[in-house]
């Protein structure tokens, strides 16, 4: 049965983009099929795949999204793109960031990406969405058309000041949208385990949300090549395979799967 994931943090530059492009071909190379989403009108998913671009493509998340509210024909196969890593995906350009006003306006309004998704997953066994770091009606949509989500924080006070806010939003969308919507798990990125101020952070946030929400047991540590690779619009896997980054998403990567699917 396929899954569909979020990865989702209203806090910008907690990694999101980082932890969906890795982990997307983490689970192609344990030959699972994987569609990717790029739902944040930066497009930064689609460049870090190897698309270049984006701005100039003609058939992206925002055109979709145009298409399905004025009930125009579509061929869903025109919206998926590949990547030579093993990952399908749905790219997006900055013509999303002007959405909301069309999304808001539109029957059915929350389900729009759901449209896309449910005729699609079952050629997948994870399709994977990248969201971009507000509660807009975009993200609502990907929200409702997910199965479980994925929070990327970084071992900060202000990433966890944002995290209870994005697990009400989540709880909201649960019980208003989407009955099935669960928390994946919570991932700690970009750390740096040197400083104490870094592991008095990662023990509070163990100790207020690992009773409750699973937290991965692995943590992705900081690194300058896991920011390099995606200039070069490819997997940490393929520009630096036998750093400790790499072996980090290699590991998430098997706790994903063993949580299920």
């Amino acid at each position: 049965m396929s899954k569909v994931i979020a990865i989702a943090n209203q806090k910008g530059g907690v990694g999101k983009t980082a932890v969906s492009s890795n982990l997307s071909v983490g689970l192609a190379m344990n030959g699972k099929k994987v569609m990717v989403i790029d739902a944040d009108p930066q497009g930064n998913l689609t460049s870090s795949l190897g698309i270049d671009n984006a701005d100039e493509l003609e058939n992206t998340l925002a055109s979709f999204i145009e298409r399905e509210i004025t009930e125009r024909q579509i061929e869903l196969s025109e919206y998926i793109m590949h990547n030579e890593e093993g990952v399908d995906i749905m790219p997006c350009n900055i013509k999303l960031a002007g959405m909301d006003y069309m999304i808001m306006n539109a029957l059915s309004r929350e389900y729009l990406l759901d449209a896309f998704v449910s005729n699609v997953r079952d050629k997948y066994d994870y399709i994977l969405i990248d969201c971009s770091p507000s509660l807009n009606l975009v993200t609502i949509n990907v929200l409702t058309a997910s199965d479980s989500v994925i929070i990327p924080v970084e071992a900060s006070y202000l990433s966890m000041t944002g995290l209870q806010q994005l697990l009400a939003s989540i709880g909201s969308t649960k019980r208003k949208l989407n009955r099935k919507l669960e928390v994946e798990g919570i991932v700690i990125n970009k750390v740096n385990t040197r400083t104490n101020h870094e592991k008095d952070i990662i023990g509070k946030l163990r100790e207020a949300y690992g009773g409750q929400i699973k937290i991965f047991d692995v943590m992705i540590p900081e690194s300058v090549r896991a920011k390099e690779c995606t200039a070069f619009g490819v997997s940490i896997y393929k520009y630096d395979g036998k750093g400790k980054v790499a072996k980090s998403f290699e590991e998430l990567t098997r706790e994903v799967m063993e949580h299920g699917c």
